[in-house]
């Protein structure tokens, strides 16, 4: 007895299944904005660098690349660069030798 309503969310060989695999790319203004940010995370600062176009896979790439630069630890987060630590100036200096238009926003 099939449902049409039914579909296949989760496989055993595959893990879950999303019914839409293709990156979304959002729409920015073509500033990058570096913040620092400490709310919600027990006191530990972290700069977050937001505005990007790019897809993930290239999004990580250059994640990669800015924690080598800062010489610390990071992640990606919904489009969002984290990198552990205040770093505004490193990466300010770093992302603009890469040809990008960065501001640094928050106080």
């Amino acid at each position: 007895m099939a449902n049409k309503e039914s579909r296949l969310v989760y496989s055993t060989d595959a893990g879950r299944i999303k019914e839409n695999a293709i990156e979304q790319i959002a729409e920015t203004d073509g500033v990058l904005r570096i913040r620092r940010e400490t709310k919600g995370r027990k006191g530990k600062g972290v700069t977050t660098v937001s505005g990007f176009g790019l897809p993930d896979s290239e999004l990580k790439a250059l994640a990669k690349h800015l924690k080598q630069k800062c010489s610390t630890g990071g992640t990606v987060k919904e489009g969002v660069i984290e990198i552990q630590g205040d770093h505004r100036d490193t990466l300010k200096a770093e992302l603009e030798k890469l040809g990008h238009k960065v501001k640094l926003a928050g106080g």
